[in-house]
């Protein structure tokens, strides 16, 4: 166990680096490193998770930290807040296609890039088959 200067700061940042960088933080493994209870990295936790809930309404991005119960411990949770809904994609989407000036394969990348980065996932098969449409 190593000493920590900063003690709360530096144990709130080192636990949300661990968050965003995809690793599961488990609250007693946390508390042997920083020499903490329990208790406290669960404050900790909560600590940024409020943090996420305010700067969701500045960054456009709904991120939450969750209790992963299948690897014992937190996980950071990404949601990209979309501004364009599903009707507006799929009119993007049949415009582009339409377009004579674009090759029909790259035409076709860029509407799957725009799908995959735009769409949520449990919506993806109904906008592919609205675009199909045509």
């Amino acid at each position: 166990m190593e000493e920590y200067k900063n003690g709360k700061i530096e144990r709130v940042l080192g636990i949300y680096t661990k968050l965003l960088n995809g690793y599961i933080v488990n609250k007693a493994a946390e508390a042997n490193e920083y020499g903490v209870n329990e208790r406290s990295i669960q404050r900790d936790v909560d600590d940024i998770r409020n943090y996420l809930e305010l700067e969701a309404v500045n960054s456009g991005c709904i991120n939450n930290v969750i209790y992963d119960r299948l690897n014992k411990g937190y996980r950071l949770e990404k949601v990209q807040k979309r501004s364009l809904t599903d009707e507006e994609i799929v009119e993007i989407c049949k415009i582009l296609l339409k377009s004579q000036e674009i090759d029909s394969q790259e035409m076709s990348k860029m509407v799957e890039k725009l799908i995959s980065s735009c769409v949520p996932k449990n919506n993806k098969k109904i906008i592919l088959e609205l675009i199909n449409q045509k």
